[in-house]
């Protein structure tokens, strides 16, 4: 069905309000420092207000403050940003070695270092794409600070009574005294511009994460440093350090990353067998082969088992099945460059395959023959994708020589938005569309959707949309990917990145092999159009268990079973 006029145009303001913002913050990290109200970080706000993500739910607003949207920045932001001034984004530069305590987000891997009560250091190591998204959060954070501060005043610009009261309240909060909650409540939902029932839900969502502070201290101290900018000239602060500047986009990070994966190959005996990589998480795979195993429960079904495996107090599970593989088979990389990507190495030789769950199809002549080494990557982040797959497929260099890898496959099971479907459905890509550009990535997939068809779960198949950030996409552009003739079926931030990778080392470059298979599937985190289904409402939880090793187990059948 053809869109309407108003779709189209809608959906043309909407891309260009994300060129925009994408510009904006490209010219803001050359020059090195902005302030967030000032006219450059302006000009973010009104192209992010213009936009108007779905994650970031009422951010035009202008009283409603949106809490399932901050509490999904304040996941992935370090924290007690809230209370700093002065945010500075730096590259590795030694304070690892530092004694000032290292700050992790529960939902980003960046280390984070509180220099003082004002400022903050965030090293960023993982390309342009993690500057974009957390320049966007904290962008969407000041939009939300700017609202606290006009709801705590009066129209004649004097602090209202709810405002002293949450003073106190966090006062209280902080020296442990007891204070009443459901009058606590009723003051915040005040200076939230929100009901009495949505704070309280609020409330109960922060506090259920012991990485992100109360609600109650976000909203005191984000509205403490907007009315200090307002009345005393107090700006607050965003910079970027030289050394940032200078090595954003050389792959400097992965360069060493890949070295590291490349010498423990060649130290193992594995460098001149055949590769099989996968990019994945770093639990089913390892799972797949091992768990039933490992805890002695062989005639139990993987899924069920996984579903077990996934229970947040299941850690010593969780530890037997790691220890196991490391006695047979398991290899593991830790990241010592700042990519946040461990690696783990399978030698299928080491594996015994009797202890391999029914799901898993094997061919132990085939095994014994080729000796197939399987290299499993944690996720990438954005265009991350690019640097580290770029610099894996690189030939060895070793004692000035260049020994090509034999890649035989590469097998990418991300997660992503679903344009059509609900949280745990697959999506087969045929293409990667890059928005915003021309660059268009058609590639045969070796995975089918009849691979998952009658496994109780919806798939759909189709083109992708390898998009900036997911933090940045609205229903107008989402509704046109999806009805127009791309015909798109979700959208992901890494598929372009990877197969533009793959398709310099195959075609280009000649350094891997131009007949390597391919495998792309993605599980559905979060359908965007469905309200009450986008990223910030929640994690996948066991909803993505079934689809994981669904296409875990469809992978692995390829390697071990490729007849």
């Amino acid at each position: 069905m053809p869109l309407k006029p108003a779709q189209r145009s809608r959906a043309q303001e909407s891309r260009a309000a994300i060129q925009r913002l994408y510009i904006a913050m490209r010219h803001l990290f050359i020059r090195g420092s902005y302030k967030p109200l000032g006219i450059s970080g302006e000009a973010m706000i009104e192209a992010l207000t213009q936009l108007r993500p779905e994650i970031y739910g009422s951010i035009n607003d202008p009283e409603r403050v949106e809490l399932d949207g901050l509490l999904y920045i304040f996941q992935r932001l370090p924290k007690g940003i809230e209370e700093c001034r002065y945010i500075r984004l730096i590259s590795r530069e030694g304070f690892e070695n530092s004694s000032f305590e290292s700050i992790v987000p529960p939902k980003r891997r960046r280390n984070s270092y509180r220099i003082d009560q004002e400022q903050m250091f965030i090293e960023m190591t993982r390309g342009r794409s993690d500057i974009y998204d957390i320049l966007t959060h904290l962008t969407f954070m000041y939009i939300e600070a700017e609202k606290i501060h006009r709801n705590s005043e009066d129209h004649r610009g004097r602090k209202k009574r709810d405002w002293l009261m949450l003073q106190e309240i966090v006062r209280r909060e902080e020296q442990g005294e007891e204070y009443n909650q459901d009058i606590a409540y009723t003051y915040l939902s005040t200076l939230l511009g929100r009901t009495y029932e949505e704070t309280v839900n609020a409330c109960e969502r922060f506090a259920k994460d012991p990485d992100v502070n109360s609600i109650f201290h976000i909203t005191h101290w984000l509205g403490k440093l907007s009315t200090d900018e307002a009345r005393n000239s107090t700006d607050r602060e965003i910079t970027f350090s030289s050394a940032l500047r200078e090595k954003v986009g050389h792959h400097i990070y992965g360069e060493q990353w890949a070295g590291n994966i490349k010498d423990t190959l060649a130290s193992k005996g594995l460098l001149y067998r055949p590769l099989h990589i996968i990019s994945a998480n770093l639990h089913s795979v390892m799972n797949s082969l091992f768990a039933a195993k490992a805890l002695g429960q062989e005639q139990e079904e993987l899924e069920s088992l996984a579903r077990e495996l996934s229970i947040e107090g299941n850690g010593d599970m969780r530890q037997a099945i790691r220890d196991y593989a490391l006695s047979n088979g398991m290899y593991e990389v830790e990241d010592q460059a700042g990519t946040g990507i461990t690696v783990q190495i399978f030698d299928t030789t080491r594996i015994s395959l009797n202890i391999l769950p029914e799901e898993i199809s094997s061919n132990e002549e085939y095994i014994a023959k080729h000796k197939p080494v399987i290299v499993v990557m944690d996720y990438a982040f954005g265009e991350q994708a690019y640097e580290t797959m770029d610099e894996l497929l690189k030939p060895y260099e070793a004692e000035d020589k260049n020994i090509p890898l034999d890649v035989q496959s590469v097998s990418i099971m991300g997660k992503a938005g679903i344009l059509e479907g609900d949280k745990g459905d697959i999506m087969v890509p045929t293409a990667h569309v890059f928005e915003g550009t021309a660059d268009n990535y058609p590639f045969e997939n070796n995975l089918k959707a009849a691979h998952f068809e009658g496994k109780g779960l919806r798939v759909f198949e189709g083109p992708m949309i390898s998009v900036l950030g997911t933090s940045l996409q609205n229903k107008d552009i989402m509704h046109y990917f999806l009805g127009s003739s791309w015909k798109a079926i979700g959208l992901e931030m890494e598929g372009a990145h990877y197969q533009k990778a793959i398709q310099a080392a195959s075609k280009i470059r000649k350094s891997i092999n131009e007949q390597v298979v391919l495998r792309y599937a993605y599980y559905a985190s979060d359908n965007p159009l469905i309200s009450g289904q986008t990223l910030a409402s929640g994690s996948l939880g066991v909803d993505g268990v079934k689809s994981t090793y669904l296409i875990t187990v469809q992978i692995l059948n390829q390697i071990l079973n490729p007849e």
